[in-house]
């Protein structure tokens, strides 16, 4: 199953402890990175969030946000912290000193300041057990998204690869004759512009020259990337990266195939060969 590196899934679920509220975000990047964002209730658990999510995901930039509204119950009765009410009393004093002519302190802006007013406590474990049962479902979501876009990523890079070994095809039944063509055009040029009876001679010059310029062995190769990447695209797991290798290597068959060229029509297939693969890689950057 080929995963794409873009999607995004999100879930509400209510637990004893309020409404965990989990969304997930993920685009291309050469790694995995993750940025979490947890709101003041849930930061402990910011390692089992983070390991959880790492044990699933291959690359991407993943970006995570978990939230906890919390139940509002008629008889929980919030209550005073007196030990960060004296140290903002304590702080407030230190600054007056050097700012005397400043506003006095807004008591309701005091009371809506972290951790100044308290509720009933909540249970960690099972808090903590409800987070990690919706964060595999939301996982589960995005691995899903992420499949049905690889999947259309797939079928793209299959219909450029198909388009490759129709022009592979097309190609090495042409050779034997294009070469033969310009052999026999170079060696008249040759015969021409050296006047000479050493015919032994030039018809060795010309065997060398239609050796360097066969291109058998990198269409051979071509032929193997492409099996290559259908093997891969058949696979499991992370494998954008030996895509992209193997698009570096197929373009640089590509690139042989043109600089050889002893003809318009290879010039123009080298150049086809080298937009399909190009097309190709740009859809491989999105794979896991």
């Amino acid at each position: 199953m080929i995963l794409s590196m873009t999607g995004y899934a999100s879930q509400e679920y209510n637990t004893s402890n309020g409404v965990l509220l989990v969304e997930l975000r993920s685009v291309n990047h050469r790694y995995l990175e993750l940025q979490l964002k947890l709101d003041e209730n849930l930061r402990v658990f910011e390692a089992t969030v983070r390991e959880q999510i790492q044990a699933k995901l291959g690359r991407g930039k993943v970006d995570c946000r978990l939230s906890l509204l919390r139940n509002i119950v008629s008889d929980s009765v919030s209550q005073l912290n007196h030990t960060v009410l004296q140290q903002i009393a304590e702080s407030a004093k230190t600054a007056a000193q050097y700012f005397p002519h400043t506003q006095p302190v807004n008591m309701l802006e005091i009371l809506q300041m972290p951790g100044v007013m308290t509720t009933e406590a909540f249970d960690t474990d099972a808090l903590e057990a409800d987070l990690k049962t919706i964060l595999n479902s939301v996982l589960q979501d995005l691995i899903a998204a992420k499949a049905r876009e690889g999947a259309k990523l797939k079928a793209i890079i299959l219909a450029r690869l198909q388009e490759i070994e129709l022009l592979v095809a097309k190609v090495k039944p042409m050779m034997p004759a294009l070469i033969k063509q310009y052999q026999e055009k170079l060696t008249a040029k040759l015969n021409e512009a050296n006047n000479s009876n050493d015919d032994e001679r030039v018809r060795q010059e010309i065997v060398l020259f239609a050796q360097r310029i066969d291109v058998d062995e990198e269409l051979s190769r071509l032929s193997t990337h492409i099996d290559e990447v259908k093997r891969i695209l058949n696979g499991t797991g992370a494998v954008g990266k030996r895509l992209d290798f193997l698009m570096q290597e197929m373009n640089r068959e590509a690139n042989t195939l043109g600089s050889k060229s002893v003809a318009i029509e290879t010039s123009q297939i080298s150049m086809e060969l080298k937009v399909l693969i190009e097309q190709m890689r740009e859809q491989i950057q999105n794979i896991e």
